[in-house]
């Protein structure tokens, strides 16, 4: 587990929403190697579907590039140490 103090770098999420990802995160690093960004993310992803509904998606990594569309109120990125975590649920967008 990593210690240390999570840095929101942008959000639209409540308070409510964004301590329960700050908790989901806490709990899968303790479950997961640090380097195991994947099952990482995969918890994450599978915690907020059984709590907010199907449809999120979940990036966590040292480095990484997105674009995406997501619903109002539903997305946040944030560090821990040097882990990132972005956090959304899906939209679809018509180009």
């Amino acid at each position: 587990m990593l210690e240390g103090k999570a840095v929101v770098m942008d959000t639209d999420m409540s308070l409510e929403m964004q301590a329960q990802a700050m908790a989901f995160a806490s709990q899968a690093l303790d479950l997961y190697e640090v380097f195991d960004c994947k099952s990482i993310a995969a918890y994450i992803k599978k915690e907020f579907d059984k709590m907010y509904g199907s449809g999120w998606q979940c990036v966590v990594g040292t480095s990484f590039s997105c674009f995406f569309t997501h619903f109002k109120g539903t997305f946040i990125y944030y560090s821990l140490e040097t882990i990132n975590f972005l956090i959304f649920k899906g939209a679809s967008s018509s180009f």
